[in-house]
């Protein structure tokens, strides 16, 4: 197995970038998911509804680029602010239509369910078989895309050293939502995917990880079980 893709998401819910490496931490690849669109009731921005997080339209129309200080923002036009800038959060509210900021995380990580989110090259062969269509990796979000003949459906509990140095421990499968068939970058809106997940398997595909030895993740590493 290899590390095919490595992307990483510095605002929650916004387009990504894809990244040639990272270093992986306790909370994840560097920067990944660190930033937030935050409503004026204090919830965030997500593909679901929970107790800390609120579907919020639009958001794919967005990309965010890692920087040192903020994310900066790249809105539809081809305008660019950093998270930080007042000035970003009134273009953003307008484009979207509400009263929103950008706010950094704070006690409470701005993850969904995990550190770290893997899916392998094989889940995407079985969503394909399934659909009959391709399906596009970057659809499910995943910090890492693995290339492997079988699924991941017996990862959790084992530890996966990513290259050299870095240990992931594989903690539960993750759990999917609407945001799978949305139109994200050249993806078309689609209606099937997320029916096929819940019919097919249990409403999961790829899981979620923590980082138990810090390190850098590269395009091309070999992945092996220890």
């Amino acid at each position: 197995m290899r590390v095919t893709e490595i992307r990483r998401y510095p605002v929650k819910s916004m387009l990504g970038e894809l990244v040639p490496s990272s270093a992986a931490g306790p909370r994840g690849l560097d920067g990944d998911r660190l930033w937030a669109v935050r409503d004026t009731d204090g919830k965030f921005g997500s593909g679901k509804n929970t107790r800390r997080f609120r579907r919020m339209q639009g958001l794919f129309r967005f990309r965010a680029y890692a920087s040192p200080s903020a994310p900066i923002v790249e809105m539809p036009d081809g305008r660019r602010f950093a998270a930080d800038d007042p000035a970003g959060h009134s273009a953003i509210s307008h484009e979207l239509g509400r009263t929103v900021t950008l706010t950094p995380e704070a006690a409470v990580k701005h993850h969904d369910e995990g550190a770290v989110s893997l899916l392998t090259t094989a889940s995407l062969r079985m969503m394909a078989d399934l659909t009959g269509d391709p399906v596009e990796a970057l659809r499910f979000r995943a910090n890492l895309l693995i290339s492997s003949d079988v699924l991941e459906d017996d990862w959790p509990g084992r530890l996966l050293r990513v290259g050299p140095a870095t240990v992931l421990r594989v903690i539960r499968p993750l759990t999917r939502c609407v945001m799978i068939d949305m139109a994200q970058d050249d993806a078309p809106d689609r209606n099937d995917l997320l029916k096929t997940v819940a019919a097919h398997h249990d409403m999961t595909l790829g899981v979620v990880a923590e980082v138990v030895t810090p390190g850098p993740v590269t395009t091309g590493d070999a992945c092996t079980w220890i």
